[in-house]
């Protein structure tokens, strides 16, 4: 690879590598065109005698945020998936992990050696939360930079490879979640090159990214093609976009329509398909519309309001958000239309919220969860439904998440039961390490919680290693029922197996539940008996079954085959 760098503004440009400083020539459009560097090879670069600073497109950060970048030459993994045909999103059931909790070694490599139980239990798309470079030994990846390397904690861009390949000769497809809407507050050097940021627009995170001003169109290669990089030269299947509410674009044409469309033509020429997912509040389905119909051309979108409809159901909380949610007629909503927040007021956003979704657009291009990194670690302790509700609870959440219209997908360790927290957790220094956990006690302080006592200091190791999964633990009922799930889903698959069996949620008495589908749902989540039509296809709890159909019992459910 050859040392460039984008600095329009600069009027001097050296790199510094192998001792020295290599004066860079400018060239058109804002790049320095620099040497060659052999794969290895550190470098760094000082604009305007200030510096050195990492490369913005860094290919690996061996020596932490703030240090030099090294050489990386993709090119040099043999890879084996040859054969793999790779794998749409939609429908596909997802299985997101945090590589520094999934295993006690928190590593790719090690994750990569237990992929096989994942394989085993019908997961289909691998998704990895960020993989940035960050601060410290620990965090959850959204304060991530060097946007284009892999954290070396976990192993550097080598074992993200690794990983990939070994994924592929399981079956397995790999998602990969990115942040483009921001960068981490530490290490970041991106300001120092050029215009990547602008004060036209706000962000939560402050000045946004400099998607329309001038400058824009380089900043928007540097996110395209950090996109295009990770599907070409690490063979990943399927990006999960960060938060791309947050992209303020007024640009004849939005980044994700641009990234929509180069997506295309990658997949096109790789002879595979290539997704992209995005995580988005707007609650407008033009994020999945086609771009040939006038939308942004997303495969997918997450749908929060699925997840709040559900699990202010299944565990009544009412507080916050979930103000608006709760109620059977609720969740039928949710299920039947996707947006509970279609266009009407927002209690919670004190105005009006969201678009309708056409009833006939593919409910596949919604992902639905009953638990996400952000729904569980948000929380003020990072608890899990598992650990408070019933275990016919905990069933009744897996079944109408397998089992719905939308793409589903599972949280790391719901799968067993999981109890473990996951907290939000970090690893800054100084200062900022300081504001971090005097922010979150603040921030949950007005909730009623005890600061000391409840929530944990995101910046303790202990908060951290309270997050490390336990396999071996959770529930072998739970685990059975997961197989039971995932074995009945190819009924749910069928061509028109949902317009013959539409999706709706009724209740026959308060907390007695019934999905209808191509695979029904019954869920007795009340103290009372339920008496339910058919055969059960699968049960977990007790069970009456009879000539005229059967009788759960308290925290059972069932499942029929329409």
């Amino acid at each position: 690879m050859k040392a460039d760098v984008w600095a329009p503004y600069a009027t001097s440009v050296t790199c510094r590598t192998l001792g020295e400083d290599v004066p860079l020539e400018q060239d058109a459009g804002g790049w320095w065109r620099g040497p060659e560097l052999a794969n290895g090879q550190d470098y760094a670069f000082v604009v305007d005698g200030e510096g050195p600073f990492p490369d913005p497109r860094s290919p690996r950060q061996p020596h932490g945020v703030h240090g030099a970048s090294q050489a990386f030459d993709t090119g040099a993994f043999a890879w084996t998936d040859g054969d793999w045909k790779g794998r749409d999103a939609r429908g596909a059931v997802f299985y997101e992990l945090h590589v520094g909790t999934f295993t006690p070694e928190g590593t790719l490599d090690a994750a990569a050696a237990a992929l096989p139980r994942l394989a085993d239990i019908g997961i289909e798309m691998v998704e990895l939360m960020p993989l940035a470079p960050m601060p410290g030994t620990r965090g959850w990846g959204y304060d991530g930079v060097s946007l284009y390397a892999v954290y070396e904690q976990y192993g550097g861009p080598a074992a993200l490879q690794r990983f990939v390949d070994a994924a592929h000769a399981l079956g397995l497809a790999v998602a990969l979640d990115v942040v483009y809407n921001h960068l981490g507050p530490d290490g970041n050097y991106l300001a120092k090159f050029g215009p990547y940021f602008t004060d036209a627009h706000h962000t939560p995170w402050g000045s946004a990214i400099n998607l329309d001003q001038p400058g824009s169109a380089q900043v928007r290669r540097y996110i395209v093609d950090c996109a295009l990089r990770w599907f070409r030269d690490f063979h990943i299947d399927a990006l999960r976009i960060d938060a791309v509410h947050a992209f303020k674009d007024d640009s004849p044409q939005h980044l994700l329509a641009q990234l929509s469309l180069e997506t295309a033509g990658l997949a096109a020429a790789l002879g595979r398909p290539l997704s992209l997912v995005a995580e988005s509040d707007l609650n407008d389905p033009a994020m999945v519309t086609p771009l040939r119909d006038g939308g942004l051309g997303q495969t997918a979108q997450w749908s929060d309001d699925i997840h709040h409809a559900l699990h202010a159901y299944l565990t009544q909380e009412r507080e916050g958000l979930y103000k608006a949610f709760g109620s059977v007629e609720t969740l039928d909503k949710a299920y039947r239309k996707v947006f509970v927040q279609d266009g009407g007021f927002s209690e919670f956003r004190g105005r009006n919220w969201g678009f309708p979704v056409p009833d006939d657009m593919d409910r596949r291009r919604f992902v639905a969860f009953a638990a996400n990194h952000d729904q569980v670690g948000n929380r003020a302790i990072g608890d899990r439904a598992s650990a408070t509700v019933s275990p016919g609870t905990q069933a009744a959440a897996l079944a109408l998440v397998l089992l719905s219209p939308f793409t589903p997908l599972i949280f790391q360790g719901d799968e067993y039961g999981e109890t473990r927290p996951f907290p939000f957790f970090s690893d800054h220094e100084g200062e900022l390490g300081k504001a971090v956990t005097e922010g979150r006690f603040k921030e949950f302080a007005g909730h009623g919680w005890d600061e000391g006592a409840k929530v944990p200091d995101p910046q303790a190791e202990e908060t951290f290693r309270s997050a490390i999964l336990d396999p071996e633990g959770g529930s072998e009922a739970i685990r059975d029922w997961f197989a039971q799930c995932i074995a009945l889903r190819p009924h749910t698959l069928e061509w028109g197996a949902w317009a013959a069996h539409p999706v709706s949620i009724s209740e026959a008495a308060p907390r007695q539940l019934t999905m209808t589908g191509p695979v029904r749902v019954h869920a007795n989540l009340s103290d009372q008996p339920l008496a339910c039509e058919g055969r059960p296809a699968a049960v977990f709890g007790e069970v009456a079954v009879t000539d005229s159909g059967f009788t759960l019992a308290p925290d059972a459910v069932a499942l029929v085959i329409a």
